[in-house]
């Protein structure tokens, strides 16, 4: 594994977990203490995580992973993802986007399409699909979170709240039966919890990783998402929990 993959994953399990263990990282991963320690080293000095005596924990100011985290992570997956999510633009004339790597791959598949009107708060996304001229994309202002090149605040959510979406393609960072749809960052679920409210159908595009997972702020319970598609990774159990909520499920 190289070094800057074996990082991402580092960071990704102290996530997952909130803290980790010095010799419990070096037997995961198959290195060194020292190794560890080194790698604990880069994510500090990026304020991602905060040393403690025997291991790691999420930094006090840690909003979100970055993007270029995040981006390169079960790729294979969610771009089957993206893939499924194109064949429920049938119809739409208006649709929403968050941000997040998943809805990112989504809009790569945008460049072929024409005459849709496009709604987002990601800048990435709007900046990416102005190589299409054929598509009308509005795009969110407010304060822009460097880890996932968003916008959030009082701004996006007014924005957001002047449009009627026929459908919401939405990234999430966490998905569960009983805590419903979750991101790292309050005001980013705040923006996202804004743009499902103006929209008749929403789908959640979210790969396995995520299914189960409870991050810190709601964007909305489970009974508001019409369809959830992700992997066939997922857990069956939590995957039948999830539809007992009258969501829809999709496995790719």
């Amino acid at each position: 594994m190289r070094r800057n993959q074996r990082i991402h994953q580092i960071l990704s399990a102290i996530v997952a977990h909130g803290s980790l263990e010095v010799p419990e990282l070096a037997e995961r991963f198959g290195v060194s203490h020292a190794t560890i320690r080194r790698d604990l080293e880069v994510l500090e000095q990026q304020r991602l995580v905060s040393r403690t005596r025997g291991g790691a924990t999420t930094h006090a100011a840690f909003n979100d992973m970055p993007l270029s985290y995040k981006t390169t992570q079960d790729l294979v997956e969610k771009r089957r993802i993206a893939h499924a999510a194109r064949r429920h633009l049938a119809g739409a004339r208006v649709i929403g986007m968050t941000g997040g790597t998943t809805v990112t791959e989504f809009a790569h598949l945008l460049l072929e399409s024409d005459g849709l009107t496009v709604v987002t708060n990601a800048l990435n996304v709007a900046v990416h699909l102005l190589d299409n001229p054929r598509l009308r994309v509005f795009t969110a202002g407010g304060e822009v979170r460097s880890s996932s090149q968003e916008t959030v605040g009082h701004s996006a959510e007014e924005f957001l709240a002047e449009y009627n979406v026929d459908v919401a393609f939405v990234g999430v960072d966490g998905v569960d039966a009983s805590a419903g749809c979750t991101n790292y960052d309050p005001a980013g679920a705040r923006v996202n919890a804004a743009l499902l409210q103006r929209a008749r159908k929403t789908i959640v595009l979210a790969d396995a990783t995520k299914i189960g997972r409870v991050a810190l702020a709601q964007v909305c319970p489970m009974t508001s998402v019409d369809l959830l598609i992700t992997d066939g990774r997922a857990a069956e159990a939590q995957i039948e929990q999830i539809r007992e909520r009258d969501c829809e499920v999709s496995l790719v």
